[in-house]
C-alpha cells in the first residue's frame, strides 16, 4: 500500500471511529504504557510538583480515557486517540529560528498570519510545549504584571505556584486533565498584581511543528489579583499538516473586581487531536469574557468552566465552532453559581459542512445560596449539507427559588425564503448561500471585544464561506 493510501486509510479509519461505527475500546494498554514511560523519564522538579505530577498520573491511570458511556462524552468517541501511541513531543533550541524557515524549524515569517496583524501585542511563542524565547516579544508590561513561561517560573521558585496550581482544574474525574497533570512541564504563567492593567492583549502562541505521533501538554496558569485587568489570547495552530495531539489546560484565577477577557483560538492541523481545558474561579465583582473560535482538528474538544464564587460575580460565555469534510469538534461549558446576584450570559453557534458533527453540551447549575442568579444560555446550528449533524445538549440544574435562567438550542439549513428573496433581487444562489451563512456566524463574532481579532476572523470566516460555495 503507498503512503498516501495509508495515510487515507488512517485518516478515514479515525473518522469511523469518531462517529462511533470503528473501535469503541479506549483502554488499550500500549497507549498507557507509553505514557507510564515518559512520565519515568521526565526531568526533576521540585518535591511539590512532583507530588503533584504523580496523583496525575495515577489518577490517569485510574480513570482511563472517557468512554461514550461516560455522559459527558456521550457523542463523542476518544478511540482515535486511545488507540494510538503518542510519545511527548521534544524540542531542541536548534528547532526554532527567529530567521528563515527551513524544514523542522519555526520561523517568525510561518507566525504572521496568526497574529491578527498586531506586532504590538506581547507575545510569547511555545514550539511543541516548549518556551521559545527568540520566538517571544512581551517587555513593557509594568512592574505589577509578572509574564513568563511556566518552566522558568518552577525554576525561580514562586510561591503563588504552589498555591494555584493544580487547585483550579479538577483532574479527579477528568482524564485527560489528569494526564495532562502528570505532564506538567511548560507553557505560561500570567499574574496580575492588585490594580494592574495590561493595555496590550498577551497572545500565547502554541505551535505543533513536528512530524510523526507527537504529544504536547501545555500547561497555563493565570492568577488576577483584586481589580486587575487584561486580555489574554491562546492561540493553537500548527506550520504543517500532520498527526498530533495537544492536550491543553489553562487556570484562571479571577480576585475580586478583577477582569479577564480570555479568546481561544484552535486553527489545527485536520490530521490532529486536541483536547484544550479551562477552568476559571471567580471571586466577588470579578468579570470574565470568554470566547472559543474552533476550526481545526479531526477531533476536536473544547471544556470551558467556571465557578462564579463570590456575590456578583459575572461570566459571558460565546463561542463558534465550523466543521466540514469528517471533522468532529466537541464544545462542553459548564457554569456553576455557588454565589448570589450572579448573572451569566452564553451564546455558542456551530456551522457544519461536508460529514462533518458537532457536539454542544451546556450546563447551568445553580446552587440553593444562589439565589437572584439570572443564567441566559443559547445554542444555534446551521447545517450546510445533508450529511452534517449535531448533538446538542443545554442543561439547567436548579436548586434556588429566587432566579431568572432560560435556555434553548436550534438546528437548522438555510432559509429558503431569505435564499429566494436575495435571488429574487439578482444575487446569485452561491452568494446568497455566502452571505446567509456568514450573517449567521458574525452575530457571535460580534461579542468579540478585541477590533483586530474581530476584523481578522470575519474575513477569515466570510474566506471560508465563500470557497465552499464555489465548491
Amino acid at each position: 500500500m503507498s503512503d498516501v493510501a495509508t495515510r487515507k486509510s488512517s485518516r478515514d479509519g479515525a473518522a469511523a471511529a469518531i462517529d462511533g461505527a470503528g473501535p469503541v475500546s479506549t483502554r488499550a494498554s500500549a497507549p498507557i504504557e507509553a505514557y507510564r514511560a515518559d512520565f519515568k523519564r521526565q526531568s526533576a522538579v521540585p518535591e511539590w510538583l512532583q507530588s503533584l505530577r504523580a496523583q496525575g498520573m495515577a489518577r490517569f491511570e485510574s480513570l482511563g480515557f472517557p468512554t461514550t458511556k461516560n455522559e459527558d462524552w456521550h457523542f463523542t468517541s476518544v478511540a482515535p486517540i486511545a488507540e494510538q501511541t503518542f510519545r511527548a513531543a521534544m524540542t531542541s533550541k536548534a528547532g526554532v529560528s527567529s530567521e528563515g524557515s527551513t524544514a523542522g524549524m519555526v520561523a517568525r515569517a510561518d507566525l504572521r498570519r496568526f497574529t491578527f496583524g498586531q506586532p504590538a501585542w506581547h507575545t510569547l511563542v511555545f514550539v511543541n510545549g516548549e518556551f521559545s524565547e527568540n520566538l517571544s516579544s512581551y517587555a513593557g508590561l509594568g512592574e505589577k504584571v509578572r509574564v513568563s513561561s511556566l518552566a522558568q517560573a518552577i525554576r525561580s521558585g514562586i510561591e503563588r505556584l504552589e498555591r494555584h496550581l493544580g487547585k483550579i482544574a479538577a483532574f479527579d474525574k477528568h482524564a485527560f486533565t489528569a494526564l495532562n497533570t502528570a505532564f506538567i512541564r511548560d507553557g505560561a504563567f500570567i499574574e496580575l498584581q492588585a490594580d494592574a492593567v495590561v493595555d496590550e492583549p498577551i497572545h500565547l502562541i502554541f505551535v505543533s511543528e513536528g512530524e510523526g505521533e507527537a504529544i504536547s501538554h501545555p500547561r497555563n496558569l493565570i492568577v488576577a489579583a483584586q481589580n486587575s485587568r487584561a486580555s489574554i489570547i491562546e492561540s493553537y495552530i500548527c506550520v504543517r499538516d500532520s498527526c498530533y495531539f495537544t492536550n491543553a489546560v489553562t487556570e484562571i484565577s479571577l480576585g475580586e473586581g478583577a477582569r479577564i477577557d480570555h479568546y481561544k483560538i484552535q486553527r489545527e492541523s485536520e490530521k490532529s487531536f486536541h483536547v484544550g481545558t479551562t477552568q476559571i474561579r471567580q471571586a466577588r465583582d470579578s468579570q470574565l469574557h470568554s470566547f472559543s473560535f474552533a476550526v481545526g482538528g479531526l477531533l476536536a474538544r473544547t471544556n470551558i468552566y467556571t465557578s462564579l464564587e463570590g456575590d456578583a460575580a459575572t461570566c459571558t460565555l460565546n463561542g463558534l465552532y465550523l466543521t466540514d469534510g469528517v471533522q468532529h469538534i466537541d464544545n462542553q461549558t459548564s457554569i456553576e453559581h455557588f454565589a448570589p446576584n450572579c448573572p451569566s450570559h452564553e451564546i455558542y453557534k456551530g456551522v457544519l459542512d461536508g460529514r462533518s458533527h458537532g457536539v454542544f453540551n451546556g450546563k447551568v447549575y445553580v446552587h440553593p445560596e444562589a439565589q437572584k442568579t439570572d443564567g441566559k444560555q443559547s445554542n444555534n446550528n446551521l447545517l450546510l449539507s445533508p450529511t452534517a449533524r449535531v448533538d446538542t445538549k443545554p442543561q439547567l440544574e436548579i436548586f434556588a427559588d429566587d432566579v431568572k435562567c432560560t435556555h434553548g438550542a436550534t438546528v437548522g439549513r438555510l432559509d429558503e425564503m431569505a435564499m429566494f428573496y436575495l435571488n429574487s433581487r439578482g444575487i446569485g444562489r452561491e452568494m446568497a448561500r455566502t452571505l446567509l451563512t456568514y450573517a449567521f456566524a458574525a452575530d457571535v463574532l460580534e461579542t468579540i471585544k478585541l477590533e483586530p481579532m474581530k476584523k481578522e476572523l470575519e474575513k477569515m470566516v466570510l474566506a471560508r464561506f465563500a470557497s465552499t460555495a464555489a465548491a
